[in-house]
């Protein structure tokens, strides 16, 4: 079974990965995290390498086929793999699909607090408030799109591509692990 984990920024999208695939014993890719690795290689921000992908697919394409491949291996080899990915979707049809999303005002909010305590997460980009995270966010977000259009030809907003759409912005995660995993369970069998 191939779980595929969408959303908005700051909508949880890490924080249910973790857990489901804890719960599940399950593989996780985070193309998120290999990104942000790339743009470490590359010497830049995270932002820098959104804007540098704009003209430059295979900072995109490369990675999501590479994460798509292995999702794929690894089922083959019997784990449960979960993976995390806004467009892993498209990559992997044959996935349960699952979209997290949130306000924006508190997506942000969630992302200047991961930044704090996070030094993984230290190259965002070069938010120092909390508003500047808001602006970054949204940014992040007009960018993220432009590509994924220009190179997929969808907007991976479209909530139509999903077999589940959850709004975490007043949920506890716990809340919102529940109910992912209640529809995980629930449609496994049809996975087998």
């Amino acid at each position: 079974m191939i779980i595929t984990i969408s959303g908005t920024p700051g909508s949880g999208k890490s924080t249910v990965a973790k857990l489901l695939s804890e719960k599940l014993h399950a593989s996780r890719i985070y193309v998120g995290g290999i990104r942000r690795e790339l743009a470490t290689k590359k010497k830049m921000t995270l932002e820098e390498l959104n804007d540098y992908a704009l003209t430059h697919p295979e900072t995109d394409v490369d990675v999501d086929m590479a994460a798509a491949a292995e999702a794929r291996l690894l089922v083959k080899k019997g784990k449960v793999v979960i993976v995390e990915g806004r467009t892993q979707f498209h990559f992997l049809p044959e996935s349960l699909k699952l979209f997290i999303d949130v306000d924006p005002k508190e997506g942000a909010r969630r992302i200047w607090g991961a930044m704090k305590n996070d030094p993984a997460r230290k190259n965002e980009g070069s938010a120092t408030t909390l508003r500047d995270v808001e602006k970054l966010t949204c940014e992040r977000e007009e960018n993220d799109q432009k590509r994924y259009q220009k190179y997929y030809h969808f907007d991976y907003r479209d909530r139509s591509y999903y077999d589940l759409v959850i709004d975490t912005t007043m949920l506890s995660k716990e809340k919102v692990f529940e109910k992912v995993l209640m529809f995980v369970e629930k449609n496994k069998k049809a996975y087998k």
